[in-house]
C-alpha cells in the first residue's frame, strides 16, 4: 500500500556523498601513509568529479599531512582520517585523534621545528572546526574542490 512506504523512497538525490576512512596506529610511517592513501581517494574522485581549481589536489594532500604530523606529534596515539567529497564542490578533511587540547597557531620557527601547519591549514581551508571528544577531538577541515 502507497501509504505505508518509507518517506525515503520518494526523496530525491540532492547530493551525493563519497568517503572513506583510515586508521592508523600513531607511528611515524602512518603520515606518509595517510597521504599516499588520501592521494589515491582524490586520484579516483577526479575521474568521477574533477576539481574547479588545478591546486586542489596538492592543497588537500597538503592539509591531511600536516594534520597526522600534528597527530603524530602532539597526540601520540592512534587516529582516524576521513576524506568527504560531496557534488557541491567541497571536499571534508577529518581527523580525529586522542589528544583534547586543541589545535593553536605557533610563532614561524624559521629553524624548522614547525609553526607553520595550522597558519597553512586555516589559509588554505573554506572552513575549520574542531570538535571535542570522549578521549579527545577531531579537526574537521573544509577545502574546496
Amino acid at each position: 500500500m502507497a501509504a505505508d512506504r518509507d518517506h525515503s523512497e520518494t526523496s530525491l538525490l540532492t547530493t551525493m556523498n563519497i568517503q572513506q576512512s583510515w586508521h592508523f596506529e600513531g607511528v611515524l610511517s602512518d603520515v606518509s601513509e595517510a597521504r599516499d592513501r588520501a592521494s589515491d581517494f582524490l586520484y579516483g574522485l577526479a575521474r568521477a568529479h574533477p576539481p574547479a581549481a588545478p591546486d586542489a589536489h596538492d592543497d588537500v594532500l597538503l592539509v591531511v599531512t600536516e594534520l597526522a604530523s600534528n597527530a603524530f606529534a602532539f597526540a601520540p596515539g592512534p587516529f582516524t582520517l576521513t576524506l568527504r567529497a560531496t557534488t557541491t564542490g567541497t571536499l571534508h578533511v577529518s581527523l580525529t585523534d586522542v589528544n583534547p587540547t586543541a589545535p593553536r597557531p605557533r610563532p614561524f620557527d624559521l629553524a624548522g621545528r614547525g609553526g607553520v601547519g595550522w597558519h597553512l591549514i586555516n589559509t588554505l581551508a573554506e572552513q575549520t572546526i574542531i570538535v571535542p571528544e570522549a578521549g579527545g577531538k577531531t579537526v574537521h577541515v573544509f577545502l574546496p574542490w
